[in-house]
């Protein structure tokens, strides 16, 4: 039967016409994606016939390398997609093409069953994704021929994408499936070798299948002119190899490290990287690298990040953040999964428990190779902490599930090391605690130096009590979530009354009590004076060297946040310190031998001024601080 005779034009229903309209016009964000769809339901349609090949190996007429062709023609306005596949009978055409989002591949694994739905490398929506043709086709035809039916069992299947289609039959001697996109006007780049070139590089690169195109043309030599060209030939344009996929111990460091540059678009070698695939209930293949150093936009919170992601190694998106939380977005790589839940365009992943199941694997792999990194290669780590420390210290307020993994992680500079480099671990930290210690004491300031000379540490630096020494801007904020390490709580040496009950002798405890006797006088004198700045006044238990300090209320707000909450336009709450006064000071001597009245207040105001300079606070009247500095100098001087 001819195909002029065989012919058949039918309608799509009413509203798949209106659904055929959105999906051209609106559904996909990118025109390029049509060239993803065909080349996947290419991959399928070959998956599928090698799948079928392994119980019928006549489906395979003779042999030959399974594979994918396009062939571009921009004098005709043609892109050709091309593979010898599984291919269609003339009923499959009209039910698969006819019918938007009729799903071959789907069709075509509810029929399998128990490790063969496992074993068949299939992707899925034939049919939603052949229709995004129509975004850059003004008419499309397909030619196709099921593997083992004659070669006049074919069908040629047409369509302007306005309602209709036409099927007929037609010989055709090769199995497989044809695809002729006839380009609208504006839209002749698709045509253009190169674009189409780059295009399987960005979104096929990595399926099972080569991909070919016909070799650039070569130069012909001055004396070769006259000759008629040479024939051009095939040749692969993608890798046909999915790194990731590939079993660990078949994988050169070398190979790893090329990857990680061909992602990453860093020309410095990762610091480490995590390649493990997930079997069972939800399978996925991960590849994660930790890079060498911090890429420019790392504090932009909006700028993009994620990981790139495949479903059965077709490219799905460049950013996908949905798996990984945000203190781990300095984190590189790839996740490829089977059954991840995209919208019907693939271009948005759909919230889902599956991505919730991944997220949680894949965090606790990252957390689990800096681990092993801190473990094995301490100046690696070193090196990652340098980078990206102050990224991971968001982890403990946003991943409660994780915060201990996280705590083990973290480096800090404390006085044992009193240097600015943070390379102290809390299990160090704890390990060198003194007998009967319960608490990890930390202080926060506006920099390491002021950190490190801060007045509150003086006694602990005499009982040689290690101290954190915390002075980036999240450090506040960090302990206010993590609040304790291995049943340790941590203490803030500038907030609230310490208890030294553990560590002190008997002749320490009774020589503060009665300090704190006979110098009540003095105290009450100082809080009177200073009643509008401070909400109490005492003897200190912090001082040895240092004649006053300020001291925070148990739940007042740090310096830092502070800082933070001013700097964002907000308005921070206001409150009180506490004056600690060291009545041994020479200092405190003179203002207790003074009589009440403007001297003493003078001076009292100068130990509560020079007690907040001494933190890096900023005072509220810098004049009126020189002015009572002066007078009080030049007093002395007379």
């Amino acid at each position: 039967m001819s195909e002029a005779a065989s012919a058949q034009t039918m309608g799509f229903q009413a509203e798949v016409k209106q659904l055929l309209k959105l999906m051209i016009h609106s559904l996909y964000s990118h025109k390029e994606i049509f060239l993803r769809e065909l080349v996947s339901n290419a991959s399928d349609a070959l998956d599928k016939l090698r799948f079928e090949a392994l119980s019928q190996p006549q489906l395979l007429e003779g042999g030959g390398e399974l594979g994918i062709t396009l062939d571009c023609d921009p004098q005709a306005h043609t892109l050709t997609i091309t593979d010898n596949g599984i291919g269609m009978t003339r009923e499959e055409a009209i039910a698969h093409l006819g019918t938007i989002a009729k799903s071959g591949t789907a069709d075509f694994l509810s029929r399998l069953s128990g490790d063969q739905q496992k074993d068949a490398q299939l992707i899925g929506q034939f049919g939603v994704g052949f229709y995004s043709s129509f975004i850059v086709a003004e008419d499309v035809e397909v030619f196709s021929r099921k593997a083992g039916a004659p070669a006049e069992a074919g069908v040629h299947w047409r369509s302007r994408g306005d309602g209709e289609f036409t099927v007929a039959d037609v010989e055709l001697p090769e199995r497989g499936t044809r695809i002729v996109l006839h380009l609208k006007e504006g839209e002749y780049d698709f045509a253009d070798d190169f674009r189409i070139r780059s295009l399987v590089r960005k979104y096929s690169d990595h399926i099972a299948f080569p991909v070919r195109m016909l070799a650039p043309p070569k130069p012909v030599a001055e004396d070769a002119k006259d000759e008629p060209p040479p024939e051009r030939e095939y040749e692969v344009v993608n890798h046909a190899q999915a790194l990731w996929a590939r079993p660990r111990n078949e994988v050169k460091d070398e190979e790893y490290q090329e990857f990680y540059r061909h992602i990453s678009h860093d020309y410095s070698d990762p610091l480490a990287w995590s390649h493990g695939k997930v079997e069972g209930k939800k399978e996925y293949t991960s590849l994660l690298y930790i890079p060498a150093r911090a890429p420019f936009d790392l504090w932009q919170r909006e700028a993009a990040r994620g990981l790139k992601l495949y479903v059965r190694r077709v490219f799905i998106m460049d950013d996908a953040e949905q798996f990984l939380p945000l203190y781990l977005r300095f984190v590189k790589g790839v996740v490829d999964s089977a059954d991840l839940p995209l919208n019907v365009s693939r271009e948005l992943l759909q919230q889902d428990p599956t991505i919730d199941t991944i997220r949680t694997g894949l965090t606790r792999r990252v957390l689990d190779l800096l681990a092993k990194l801190a473990k094995d290669e301490p100046q690696k780590y070193q090196d990652f902490w340098k980078e990206f420390g102050t990224v991971l210290k968001e982890g403990p307020g946003e991943d409660h599930a994780n915060r201990e993994r996280i705590a083990k992680l973290l480096r800090f500079s404390t006085t044992h090391e009193d240097k600015a480099e943070q390379t102290v671990s809390l299990q160090d930290y704890v390990a060198r605690m003194k007998e009967g210690q319960q608490e990890i004491y930390y202080v926060a300031a506006e920099n390491f130096s002021a950190a490190r000379s801060s007045p509150h540490l003086e006694v602990l630096r005499k009982k040689g009590i290690e101290v954190l020494l915390l002075s980036d801007r999240i450090d506040e904020w960090l302990v206010d979530h993590l609040r304790e390490f291995d049943g340790k709580t941590l203490r803030n040496v500038a907030r609230g009354e310490l208890d030294f009950s553990a560590v002190q002798t008997e002749e320490e405890k009774q020589a503060q009590e009665s300090a704190s006797k006979e110098h009540a006088e003095l105290v009450e004198r100082i809080k009177q004076s200073l009643n509008e700045v401070v909400s109490e006044v005492r003897v200190t238990k912090r001082l040895a060297d240092s004649p006053a300090c300020l001291v925070l209320g148990e739940y007042d707000m740090g310096a830092q946040m502070r800082r933070i909450l001013e700097a964002a336009g907000q308005q921070a709450p206001q409150g009180k310190p506490v004056l600690e006064i060291n009545p041994g000071h020479p200092l405190l001597k003179r203002i207790e031998a003074t009589a009440a009245g403007a001297d003493f207040d003078d001076l009292s105001l100068l130990l509560f001024e020079q007690a907040t300079l001494a933190e890096g606070g900023q005072l509220s009247e810098p004049v009126a601080f020189v002015q009572r500095l002066n007078r009080l100098l030049m007093k002395e001087a007379s």
